[in-house]
């Protein structure tokens, strides 16, 4: 960590102190999985709040995937320690724990499904004062320490789903590449994959002035607007990044510059998406990841059957590119080029097909497991895979073209095997 972003952390950490009631009761939690508890990130961030005297109580209990059950076990323990702010060390799933956490002990009267986007849930607007939030992430993959967004596995409907909102945005995020030499090759690979299609899906929503309808009252804007000139920037240098660097992390743990290049890609891909929104690769991955049978993914130290998310996002990515390429099929054009293809003389009806074919090469390249059936899936799971996504209407609604059940469950056919 560089000396100036170590004495920007110490500042804020002083500046909470000074505000905060020094009584035993409200001190500071630090969040983290127990996988990551004997890790060098969580024993830079312990040390730095013992050095600044931040009194803290550490909650180590984070399911990877969280769930609405386990969001409410950090809730719980949130709501009971009445804390001054957040530290949250750790990937996505801490994370968004973390935010979930911070949200409904400042809200405590306010039902869980309040705050979770509709249909599933309500979709309140969160009106109520966060706490301060940092967040430090240890790996490559979700952006989560640029976002409004906290996303878990709803247990009663098996489908992922989220809270969605500006507010539970981190107050800081600590950005250190030396947090991810610690990923085995699989967390990198999965990891990189959701930043792929964060770059991908970004930069193809449906645009930001093609939407409709207004909102009547700023506080109910979504925090996805589609795309816009912005958001494109983060995307397409974000999709740069991981087109010259993704490979070379993920076969050479020592490859420092690699590892720092991607962690950065990470964040620019989440200041796009956290600002454009996805589409189609999110929201058919949240039954994916959430209907999974007995596959356990390599390099994840889990005891559940588990489709990491990347994984789960980009299995789909040839089918829904291929589809999504109708519209705006100069986009899809170049994000092939960015990743290696020769489009010179590419027919702009193609566009879908050539990035398509992009995709499974780079993926192909990578390992990754032979589309759906390779993670347990087959065709007489398609029904509950397409019923899955229909509630996923905050991502599935941004996709540059609508789509029926019927095309929902051709994507799904198609991307049961990828090569």
């Amino acid at each position: 960590m560089a000396a100036a972003a170590r004495a920007r952390v110490a500042y804020l950490l002083r500046q909470l102190q000074r505000a905060a009631c020094q009584c035993p009761t409200h001190s500071h939690t630090y969040s983290q999985d127990k996988n990551l508890s004997k890790l060098p990130p969580v024993q830079v961030a312990m040390d730095s709040l013992v050095k600044n005297g931040i009194p803290f109580t550490v909650y180590d209990n984070v399911r990877v995937e969280p769930t609405d059950s386990s969001f409410m076990e950090a809730i719980e323990f949130a709501q009971k320690g009445a804390f001054d702010a957040y530290v949250a060390v750790g990937g996505g799933s801490t994370m968004d724990t973390c935010k979930a956490a911070n949200l409904y002990a400042s809200s405590p009267h306010s039902d869980f499904l309040d705050y979770v986007s509709a249909p599933i849930g309500k979709g309140k607007p969160v009106s109520v004062p966060l706490k301060p939030l940092i967040a430090v992430p240890t790996t490559s993959g979700t952006g989560s320490e640029t976002t409004g967004v906290a996303i878990f596995d709803y247990e009663h409907l098996k489908v992922k789903i989220g809270i969605t909102s500006r507010a539970i945005k981190p107050t800081l995020g600590l950005i250190d590449p030396l947090h991810t030499l610690h990923m085995p090759a699989r967390v990198v690979a999965n990891s990189g994959f959701d930043v792929l299609c964060h770059a991908l899906e970004s930069y193809t929503t449906l645009p930001y002035h093609l939407r409709s309808p207004c909102p009547s009252n700023p506080i109910t804007r979504p925090a996805y607007q589609g795309s816009n000139p912005i958001s494109d920037i983060w995307a397409i240098h974000a999709l740069r990044i991981v087109a010259k660097y993704l490979k070379r992390a993920v076969r050479n743990p020592d490859d420092l510059e690699a590892r720092s290049h991607m962690h950065l890609a990470s964040a620019f891909a989440g200041i796009g998406f956290g600002n454009a929104g996805v589409h189609l690769c999110h929201g058919m991955s949240y039954p994916i990841s959430g209907l999974v049978k007995m596959y356990k993914a390599k390099d994840y130290n889990v005891d559940h059957p588990l489709v990491p998310h990347g994984l789960s996002v980009v299995l789909t990515s040839p089918a829904v590119f291929t589809f999504t390429a109708q519209m705006f099929p100069e986009r899809h054009l170049e994000m092939a080029e960015i990743l290696g293809a020769d489009t010179r003389t590419a027919r702009i009806q193609d566009a879908g097909l050539v990035l398509a074919d992009t995709l499974r090469k780079f993926l192909f390249d990578l390992d990754v497991d032979d589309g759906l059936a390779a993670v347990g899936y087959s065709k007489a799971d398609i029904p509950a895979l397409v019923k899955g996504t229909l509630p996923q209407e905050r991502v599935t609604k941004l996709a540059p073209c609508p789509q029926s059940e019927e095309d929902l469950a051709a994507l799904f056919e198609a991307s049961m095997k990828l090569y």
